[in-house]
């Protein structure tokens, strides 16, 4: 069976070990496209080398970069025509530019094809992308929805072929994985991710800016909101206790994880955003690092008991959880336990690509090949 994945999600080293985990199932010949770089709010993001264990990777350019809505692949459609795969992975919403694209041109080559959501809220959109959508839903021949309010949205917009919940990557528990502990003091609070509104940041600062002892907050990432993070950093009178750090490699992550006592994610919804998953909370918990999560979207059902919850946008809530794992260092051991169990347990590139495979087995079995 050969599959073709189409996703730009693909560019992080660390995320490719998904591929190398699907590589090794039986009788799949594996090839991933990927553009060479992507830009949106929180940077710029380019492709990290990497080994390519088992499996192809073909790097070719994205038209409007950046323009999440309306990207696509100019080479995509004789990429397909030359690769002839059985089964097309386009790892896109329905309702854009790339994720229609990529169906179609499944379609055209004869192969089934399965599209990725995120959303988790149920949004209408404009034409055409709401013509994106019901094009999508009616040639998918499987959806996967990496959170469990995707899955509810796509059903009640009327998507009604097979449908699996599968997160869009795991991690490896061998390369997240705990070492020796942080020095006892200062108390090492942690961030990763965008540096914009809705990941909360504002509600971190001054939630530790509250906090006594010894302590440092580090922030580690790219974003529209950095300047104003640092202006209110300065303006609570902490600006000397947070080191506002760059976008790291993911393969320089595990180092950062194992620095912290605590890793947070505050994230706070928007109107039109809630938190998709947090993909720091597994890498952290794969390190055994105790996790903070707010109540926003998704987050509750990655942590489960394996963390700390606080009511998004409330500090002193969140300064309260933060003082008490402060002072309480077997607390923090056990919730490091926890996480690193569940982790095992659900979010490794292992377990995914699993469930994954299965996705691709059904669609290939399915009689008719691309054709409807």
């Amino acid at each position: 069976m050969r599959v073709v994945m189409v996703s730009k999600a693909l560019l992080p080293a660390a995320y490719r070990g998904k591929l190398a985990a699907l590589a090794r199932q039986p009788d799949l010949d594996l090839i991933a496209i990927a553009p060479p770089v992507w830009r949106d709010r929180r940077g710029i993001v380019r492709l990290e080398p990497g080994p390519t264990p088992g499996y192809r990777f073909i790097v070719t350019p994205i038209a409007f970069n950046g323009r999440y809505h309306w990207y696509f692949y100019p080479q995509l459609g004789r990429l397909l025509a030359e690769l002839r795969p059985d089964v097309v992975h386009v790892d896109e919403e329905p309702y854009n530019l790339a994720g229609w694209q990529g169906m179609r041109l499944a379609r055209r080559v004869g192969a089934r094809a399965c599209f990725f959501a995120w959303q988790n809220l149920r949004r209408a959109y404009p034409p055409p992308f709401c013509w994106f959508e019901r094009d999508c839903y009616r040639l998918a021949g499987h959806a996967i929805a990496g959170n469990h309010e995707a899955a509810q949205v796509l059903r009640a917009k009327g998507y009604t072929g097979p449908l699996s919940i599968i997160p869009q990557f795991g991690i490896d528990p061998d390369q997240f994985a705990p070492k020796t502990l942080p020095p006892a003091s200062p108390f090492v609070i942690g961030y990763a991710g965008g540096l914009i509104a809705e990941k909360g940041i504002e509600t971190l600062l001054k939630a530790v800016a509250g906090l006594s002892g010894e302590w440092e907050l580090r922030l580690a990432g790219e974003g529209e909101a950095r300047g104003r993070l640092q202006q209110l950093a300065a303006a609570l009178g902490v600006a000397e206790r947070v080191r506002f750090l760059p976008r790291l490699p993911s393969t320089a992550m595990p180092d950062f994880y194992r620095g912290l006592h605590v890793l947070v994610l505050p994230s706070i919804a928007q109107p039109n955003w809630k938190e998709q998953f947090g993909r720091v909370l597994i890498e952290a918990m794969g390190c055994a690092v105790p996790v903070i999560g707010s109540d926003c979207g998704e987050v509750p059902r990655v942590i489960g008991e394996a963390g700390l919850l606080f009511q998004a946008g409330d500090d002193r809530q969140l300064q309260a959880l933060l003082a008490r794992l402060q002072t309480d260092p077997a607390l923090r051991r056990e919730l490091g336990e926890r996480g690193r169990q569940r982790v095992l347990e659900r979010y490794t590139h292992a377990a995914v690509a699993r469930a994954t495979f299965a996705v691709y087995a059904a669609l290939h079995a399915e009689p008719g090949g691309g054709l409807a």
